[in-house]
């Protein structure tokens, strides 16, 4: 992979339906206009901060698996199978929904112009698309390929013209909305207002999982993450700023589906095609979490940490079907809310919470294995200020929201009993054992799946 192609997996990761969603959540918790994009430049500062540590671990920790390979290096496969469940349990089903959500919401719009969607109805067509696109990775890889590859396009070609009408409305003057007017001073209000503007930003750690088939890592992980994230950041703050041309904060807020409002308002007769080509984006996002978050049920599974069942392929199709599966039904579990922001806050909580244990092996093997090989040294200043941003945003949505944070919580400690029933505890009864396997079996012949071959 040359630098172009490590620009294209950080930049492709990142932009997905969080710009289409995440405006309104960062509005409603900075309140005004000019906060909001404050707060969206430093959103995507931070997560550079986080990609520039992680440059100095993917090279001096050179295994596969990116931040669930560090934390198992430093403190341990304990602590490593508390990130693995975090993500496969929370993170990605949790996402996935939030993606669907975004997909139907931007579907349903057009028809109810004047008042949102049902709840109801989204949900339903959310499982629907999950439905589908669960279809077409369990029977062809090369499917779920060429529908990530068509509907990558759409997205980057909304948001163009998102920004490309922008100009010309800015250019002409429209700027009554861009005031620090109703700013919210409470830290509480600001700490939410980042889980939604992170939110958006989520994938810029991708490039760590491939950094084995990256050219000269040392000197292009660098570039490419100071590139992506850059290019990321500016697509985004313009983008915003385009939507405040025409539309004032009160509009924003009472929007579900911000760029079918700016579309309205600009298009006119034409204002059909901004929601088909971001109903179009999402719905390649959840074909695209989808694809890769069964490959991460596929290598915990394989590392002895997930259910040997999820090891499998289907032996006519040679798909992982049981991980996909497995993905797509946990997903539909959290889609019994309809609450995007709720939902933005339970992967907020849970991924600044992992991803922060992980930084924390930047400074920890500065100091327990300080000979270590480090083709990239950055300065410690990074990962301690990243550290601190990262108790910010964890500790304080905990005051403010308590009960999706509470549940978020007791998802994770829910890893500790099934970390120790099931992987530590080595000498099970053989009835346990017998009872499992039958398990397995048995899912095996409803399924039609095997383990691969080893080469």
């Amino acid at each position: 992979m040359t630098l172009v192609n490590g620009i294209t997996v950080i930049v492709g990761s990142i932009i997905g339906s969080g710009i289409f969603v995440s405006p309104t959540g960062v509005l409603l918790n900075t309140g005004s206009v000019n906060m909001s994009l404050i707060v969206w430049i430093i959103s995507g500062l931070f997560s550079m901060v986080g990609a520039y540590c992680y440059a100095e671990l993917g090279t001096m920790i050179k295994k596969s698996g990116a931040d669930y390979a560090y934390i198992m290096e430093t403190f341990g496969p304990f602590m490593a199978f508390i990130r693995l469940w975090i993500e496969c349990m929370i993170v990605r089903p949790c996402s996935q929904a939030i993606v669907a959500l975004t997909f139907s919401v931007y579907v349903l719009k057009p028809f109810f112009p004047d008042c949102q969607p049902p709840d109801d109805a989204a949900r339903m067509l959310a499982v629907c698309c999950i439905l589908v696109l669960t279809f077409i990775n369990c029977w062809d890889v090369k499917w779920a390929t060429a529908v990530q590859d068509v509907f990558t396009y759409a997205k980057l070609l909304a948001l163009f013209v998102i920004i490309g009408t922008g100009a010309y409305f800015l250019f002409k003057g429209h700027t009554e909305h861009f005031t620090f007017e109703n700013t919210k001073t409470e830290v509480t209000s600001l700490a939410l207002s980042f889980y939604s503007g992170l939110f958006a930003y989520n994938g810029w750690n991708y490039l760590n999982f491939i950094i084995e088939e990256l050219k000269d890592p040392v000197k292009n992980l660098p570039r490419a993450i100071a590139i992506s994230c850059t290019l990321v950041t500016v697509v985004y703050v313009f983008t915003n700023v385009s939507f405040y041309t025409m539309l004032s904060p009160e509009e924003v807020l009472g929007s579900e589906a911000v760029a079918v409002t700016y579309a309205d308002r600009v298009f006119g007769m034409f204002a059909w095609t901004i929601p088909v080509f971001v109903a179009l984006s999402t719905f390649g996002a959840v074909n695209g979490i989808l694809l890769t978050s069964s490959r991460l049920f596929y290598a915990g599974a394989c590392e002895g940490q997930m259910p040997e069942i999820l090891t499998m392929i289907q032996i006519q199709r040679l798909t992982p079907t049981p991980a996909v599966l497995i993905m797509a039904l946990l997903s539909m579990l959290y889609l019994t809310s309809s609450d995007i922001f709720a939902l933005i806050n339970y992967v907020g909580f849970a991924t600044w919470l992992s991803i922060g244990a992980a930084v924390l092996c930047l400074p920890w093997l500065r100091w327990k294995q300080p000979n270590l090989p480090r083709p990239i040294k950055v300065n410690i200043f990074f990962p301690i200020f990243y550290l601190l941003a990262t108790v910010f945003v964890v500790v304080v949505p905990m005051i403010a929201s308590p009960k999706e944070t509470g549940y978020g919580c007791l998802m994770i400690l829910s890893s500790i009993p099934v970390y120790f029933i099931f992987i530590a505890w080595r000498n099970k009864p053989k009835w346990f054992n017998h009872t499992m396997g039958g398990f397995t079996q048995s899912l095996q012949k409803l399924m039609m799946v095997v383990r691969p071959k080893q080469k």
